[in-house]
C-alpha cells in the first residue's frame, strides 16, 4: 500500500473546511464522477481587498483527494486571490508532507479547482486550456495543455511520472506515444534527451517487496476483490500473463466488447496498483498477443 505522511491520515481522518461555504461567491468544478475524481471549491470574497475569507471543499474520489483538498482550503484561507492563484500542486503537497507519486494527480486538481474557481468569481469562463485535437488520454479527458504545463511545473521526464501527476496513460494506455512526444519536446528544451526506458525515481524492479510468486498470488486476491462487481454486470476478468510492470487479463462475459472496457480496465488497474504498491499497467490479452507477433 502507500506510505502516507502522518498529516495526510490526519487530513483524511478530519478534514479541514468540508462542505460548501456559506454565501460564496466563487465555485470552482474540476473533475467528473466518471474518472474517479472530483472536486468542487467553494470560496467566499471580500469584494474589497479580495481577500479570500472562506474556503470549502466536496471531493468525490480517494483519501489523497480528500487530503489535498483539505490541505489547499488551510493554505489559502486570508490569502489575497493573486497570492492564492501562486499556490502550486507542490506546495498542497509540501503542506502534507509529501504525497506518494503515484497520487499527486489529487494535487493537481486541487490546484486547476483555485484556478476555476477564481475565474467564477471574476465573471470569467474558466477553461482547462483543451483545445480541439488535442485531448490525448481519452480514459480521463487529458489534454496536450495540462500534460506539457504539468511537466513543466514539477520536471517530470518519464511517462509514469505523466500517469502518477495526471492520471493521463493510467488507464487503456494507448496514449503513451502522444505523452512521449510531449516528454520529448519539453525535456529537448530543458537539454535533456528523453529515454523511453526510463522509470520513475530509476526504480527498476517492481517495489513491493514480493518474490514473483507472492506477486501473483497478490494480483490473484486483488482480482477476487473485485471479480463481485464484474459478476453482477455478468461479466469477469481472468489474468493471463504477468511480464515486469505489465499485466495481461481477459475480460469475459458482459465485459468483453463492452463499450466501457477502457475504464473498466482502468479501474482494474488502479485497484492492483494500489494494492500492489508499485506503478503496473493493466492491458487487455490481445496486446500480449500482438505485442508478440511484432516481436516486442
Amino acid at each position: 500500500m502507500w506510505d502516507y505522511s502522518e498529516k495526510v491520515k490526519e487530513h483524511f481522518f478530519a478534514p479541514r473546511n468540508a462542505g460548501a461555504v456559506d454565501g460564496a461567491n466563487a465555485v470552482g468544478d474540476v473533475g467528473s464522477l466518471s474518472c474517479g475524481d472530483a472536486l468542487r471549491l467553494t470560496l467566499k470574497v471580500d469584494p474589497e481587498s479580495e481577500t479570500i475569507l472562506d474556503a470549502g471543499f466536496q471531493t468525490f474520489g480517494c483519501g489523497s483527494a480528500i487530503a489535498s483538498s483539505s490541505a489547499l482550503t488551510e493554505i489559502i484561507k486570508g490569502m489575497n486571490i493573486d497570492a492564492a492563484l501562486q499556490v502550486s500542486n507542490q506546495d498542497i503537497a509540501d503542506y502534507l508532507d509529501g504525497l506518494p507519486p503515484e497520487k499527486m494527480h489529487c494535487s493537481v486538481m486541487g490546484r486547476e479547482a483555485l484556478q476555476a474557481a477564481v475565474a467564477n468569481y471574476r465573471g470569467e469562463e474558466w477553461v482547462d486550456d483543451h483545445e480541439e485535437g488535442a485531448l490525448i488520454c481519452k480514459c480521463f479527458a487529458v489534454d496536450a495543455v495540462m500534460i506539457e504545463e504539468t511537466i513543466r511545473a514539477n520536471d517530470l521526464s518519464t511517462v509514469e511520472e505523466v500517469t502518477n501527476y495526471t492520471k493521463a496513460g493510467g488507464g487503456c494506455s494507448a496514449c503513451h506515444e502522444g505523452i512521449e512526444e510531449i516528454l520529448m519536446k519539453v525535456m529537448d528544451e530543458r537539454g535533456e534527451t528523453f529515454d523511453p526506458t526510463a522509470v520513475a525515481g530509476e526504480i527498476k524492479k517492481p517495489t513491493s517487496g514480493l518474490t514473483n510468486l507472492q506477486r501473483m498470488k497478490r494480483i490473484e486476491e486483488l482480482l477476487e476483490e473485485i471479480r463481485p462487481n464484474l459478476q453482477r454486470d455478468h461479466g469477469d476478468v481472468e489474468l493471463v500473463e504477468v511480464d515486469g510492470k505489465y499485466i495481461y487479463v481477459k475480460m469475459i462475459g458482459a465485459c468483453a466488447g463492452c463499450q466501457m472496457a477502457s475504464t473498466t480496465l482502468g479501474g482494474i488497474q488502479q485497484h492492483l496498483a494500489e494494492g500492489l504498491g508499485e506503478f503496473i499497467q493493466v492491458l487487455p490479452a490481445e496486446e500480449l498477443a500482438r505485442r508478440a507477433a511484432m516481436g516486442a
